[in-house]
């Protein structure tokens, strides 16, 4: 399958850069310089994936990262030469995947892009393909906890618990692969929701987290299972 990428960057350099390495990577590319350029490809085209300069002339990147997420599910990975890391931080909660700072590594670049698509694949594989199939194939249902993760909503008999973006992220990668053992490496490469240094305490402060709002007893987890010297285990019947 080639996933459609659309490049939204004013700067012809660098856009043409991106656009060439990704063609050779086996990707449909489209390209735009403004808000409005971006806009029009997206209603011309199917695309799966957008890469957007956050300092675009006449209308911010952030901006056009909270219409964008207001409209659709659409991948989104702001490129930005901002070093603030305020910026980051409000581009995420608008909705944007992921980041990257410029000056970047392509190859860092195409790893983010990978796993972002193969998130939205695996989200997509559990969509009903036909009216007919029951709204509950998109339910994972563990103890007394339903987990809808097309909507991103968990409940626990009926209540709803809210979920951060990192959470929600959490849960889909360990809930996919159930009695199965991650490494914390695996898991911080199926989650978009990073840092600057994502490092091995990055998913123990995200366990710690999902234990104190899901565990009957957070010292004794029976969802949450950690397996010393390996990684963690979803254990949910």
């Amino acid at each position: 399958m080639s996933y459609h990428v659309l490049v939204v960057e004013d700067d012809l350099v660098t856009r043409s850069k991106l656009v060439g390495y990704f063609q050779n990577e086996g990707y449909t590319v489209s390209e735009a310089s403004s808000g409005s350029e971006m806009r029009e490809c997206l209603q011309s085209n199917d695309v799966d994936l957008v890469m957007l300069d956050i300092n675009l002339p006449g209308e911010d990147g952030l901006m056009l990262t909270r219409e964008l997420r207001g409209q659709s599910n659409i991948g989104i990975i702001l490129v930005t030469g901002r070093t603030d890391s305020i910026d980051k931080i409000v581009g995420l909660e608008m909705g944007a995947d992921d980041y990257v700072t410029k000056p970047f590594e392509l190859r860092e670049l195409l790893v983010r892009v990978k796993n972002l698509l193969w998130r939205i694949s695996l989200t997509g594989q559990l969509q009903p393909q036909e009216e007919e199939v029951e709204e509950d194939t998109n339910l994972v249902r563990f103890g007394e906890w339903t987990f809808d993760i097309q909507r991103r909503a968990l409940s626990r008999d009926g209540e709803p618990v809210k979920l951060t973006k990192a959470e929600y992220e959490l849960l889909v990668a360990l809930s996919s692969h159930p009695r199965q053992v991650l490494s914390r490496d695996r898991i911080l490469s199926m989650i978009s929701h990073r840092v600057d240094a994502p490092n091995d305490r990055t998913i123990d402060v995200l366990i710690r987290r999902m234990r104190a709002k899901m565990e009957f007893d957070p010292k004794n987890p029976q969802i949450f299972v950690t397996v010393h010297g390996e990684g963690y285990m979803f254990a949910g019947d």
